[in-house]
């Protein structure tokens, strides 16, 4: 993880946009849960600037896998595909601008890990759209479900309820990640 083009850019990049990006913590859980778990293809739902896609990135890398990351704003979206390739990332992340909506279906495979940080009321769209795409075995991660508690009600019912996924919440920030792992 010491890669000397990254790290400069994770210590910059969460301070763009006003703070926007995930806190470095979530980064880390992210990255641990990926390498942890030898995890191979990666979808995330929600790019910004890319900081946490580095992050993301950086795992796949290890492991030896990839990553989709989906945008549905263009200026983030080239601000991210810039900073994959100044993090020599770009060969592990497949950037993409669209609708996530309309582009998961496009894609082929599965997946066995997935990054929810977008608009926070299609979290539960956005989950079952992916769900019985994720291997079992495979992590369907969210983020901000403490820090938007309320805008994740509905979310957090459907995740936590669903006999196919075993689902936790992680609060190593204030924003909270809560991971579902596939059982099915």
């Amino acid at each position: 993880m010491g890669d000397p083009k990254v790290l400069p850019m994770l210590k910059e990049l969460p301070y763009v946009h006003g703070g926007m990006n995930i806190p470095c913590q979530d980064g880390r859980l992210l990255y641990n849960l990926i390498t942890q778990n030898g995890y191979k293809r990666g979808l995330e739902i929600g790019t910004s600037n890319g900081y946490s896609t580095l992050w993301l990135g950086l795992a796949f890398r290890e492991t030896g896998g990839e990553v989709v990351t989906i945008e549905y704003e263009p200026l983030p979206a080239l601000e991210a595909q810039e900073n994959f390739r100044k993090a020599g990332l770009d060969g592990v992340i497949d950037s993409r601008i669209n609708d996530a909506f309309k582009e998961i279906p496009q894609i082929e495979g599965e997946f066995d890990f997935v990054f929810i940080d977008a608009w926070k009321p299609d979290y539960i769209d956005f989950f079952r759209l992916v769900k019985d795409r994720v291997t079992t075995g495979g992590a369907i991660t969210a983020h901000n479900v403490i820090s938007h508690d309320r805008d994740m009600e509905a979310f957090l019912e459907a995740i936590q309820n669903d006999p196919d996924v075993e689902t936790t919440v992680h609060s190593v920030s204030t924003q909270g990640v809560s991971v579902s792992i596939v059982r099915r």
